[in-house]
């Protein structure tokens, strides 16, 4: 489970909108907002999120408990 509230507020701070998320890392955004409500993404999806948004430290989003 990421924290999706953490992703959200990074999003926001690159001024990219969800949409924009979804479509730089290959997904539709219904399937983006569909995995972002169950808070869970598959590896590659992870990975191109972290490059797209030049993610610092994504074991605090992506790799907690």
């Amino acid at each position: 489970m990421i924290q999706v509230d953490k992703l959200r507020g990074i999003i926001a701070e690159r001024a990219m909108s969800q949409c924009d998320v979804a479509k730089a890392i290959g997904i539709s955004p219904k399937t983006f907002y569909e995995k972002m409500k169950k808070g869970v993404f598959g590896s590659d999806e992870i990975d191109a999120m972290i490059s797209v948004l030049d993610i610092d430290n994504p074991a605090e989003i992506f790799f907690t408990r």
